[in-house]
């Protein structure tokens, strides 16, 4: 595995303080209980993107659980899957050429379909099941919010994560007009 440097430990640690503080806002699924629309995801998946899986990991691991100890308790089932988007996401950062300036529809189809899987497998499958094993909750309950979790998730990723690639990207990429004196 390969070690982290002080741009990924660095990264993780905005990402994660971003995560946290973008976490207070939240969209309340009426018809779903206990389950909101989050932009923090949209944080999530632009750490993810520039800076790989284990930052993407990280963030929202720590993350959630820094949320969770604020917010007066720990749902185990629902943090552990918390990293798994940004894993998912990060293990194709070199796939979306942000540094370069060129994340365009290539780029942007690629990081939303990585988005999904890693929300599906999250959402879809592991928060229901660690919440029937750890907590013995009905399956159709914690299945019904899983499914709408996946779905706010992909909305907010897809929309803040998107936009907030494309705008570092056409920043990193533009150049400076500095030169060298000789």
């Amino acid at each position: 595995m390969k070690k982290l440097g002080v741009r990924e430990v660095v990264a993780i640690g905005i990402g994660t303080a971003l995560f946290v503080v973008v976490g207070f806002v939240s969209i309340p699924l009426g018809f779903v209980p206990n389950t909101d629309l989050y932009p923090k995801m949209g944080i999530l998946g632009f750490f993810a993107a520039l800076f790989g899986p284990v930052v993407g990991l990280a963030i929202g691991l720590i993350g959630d659980l820094i949320s969770s100890l604020i917010g007066g308790g720990i749902w185990w089932s629902w943090l552990i899957p918390m990293g798994v988007p940004g894993l998912c996401i990060g293990l194709f950062a070199s796939k979306y050429h942000i540094e370069d300036g060129t994340f365009g529809t290539k780029e942007i189809v690629t990081f939303n379909i990585a988005q999904v899987i890693g929300n599906a497998i999250a959402w879809i499958f592991l928060a229901p099941v660690l919440d029937i094993i750890i907590y013995a909750e009905p399956a159709n309950k914690v299945f019904f919010q899983g499914i709408w979790a996946f779905i706010g998730n992909i909305i907010c990723t897809a929309i803040i994560g998107t936009l907030l690639i494309l705008a570092y990207s056409k920043i990193a990429g533009r150049s400076t007009g500095l030169k060298k004196e000789d």
